[in-house]
């Protein structure tokens, strides 16, 4: 039976068990053995990070022609209007080819949000919200490039959910083992 691990990966930390001596990796908060990142998320993102000892599951679950959905609660700068949400809908021409259509819809902070360390820059003058975005595939650094090409720069970006996977109930730092 496949294992497989949701870990809330905190800010800060890269997606590898092995140090580079300047990061927390993730041999800091897993100490199980022969189990694999199915993806990755930057240092300065957040959120959902699965890991699996099974490599036809961690294939299924990165490989772009499986679709598995990725759902993000993104912080931007600014407010989007219809505009830009229905840019982001539509799929954006990036530097490396046009994404796929994504789900976007403006959403309030998210309820039980953990304070990230260190704490996202604020100005005064520019006001800042949260969008849901779902994407299905993932292109490096994916929505932090759609989000800055229709004006509204990334702040705060956390995975919130891969396929049916979610982070709910789950800390920053902790993770939860089950049966795939």
């Amino acid at each position: 039976m496949s294992r497989i691990l949701l870990f809330n990966k905190p800010y800060g930390v890269i997606c590898q068990f092995s140090r580079d001596g300047m990061h927390p990796t993730l041999a800091d908060y897993i100490a199980v053995p022969d189990v694999y990142p199915a993806g990755r998320l930057d240092t300065d993102s957040e959120g959902l990070l699965l890991l699996t000892d099974d490599g036809k599951l961690q294939h299924r679950i990165t490989d772009p022609k499986h679709k598995q959905p990725k759902t993000y609660w993104v912080q931007v700068e600014g407010i989007p209007d219809a505009t830009a949400l229905e840019q982001l809908r539509r799929g954006i021409q990036l530097k490396d080819g046009m994404t796929l259509p994504a789900e976007a819809n403006l959403m309030a902070e998210p309820q039980g949000l953990w304070l990230r360390d260190p704490p996202v820059r604020f100005r005064k003058d520019i006001p800042t919200c949260w969008l849901w975005l779902t994407i299905h595939e993932g292109k490096n650094r994916q929505v932090r490039r759609m989000t800055a090409a229709v004006g509204f720069p990334t702040l705060r970006l956390i995975r919130y959910s891969i396929g049916k996977w979610t982070i709910d109930g789950l800390a920053p730092g902790k993770w939860l083992s089950m049966h795939a």
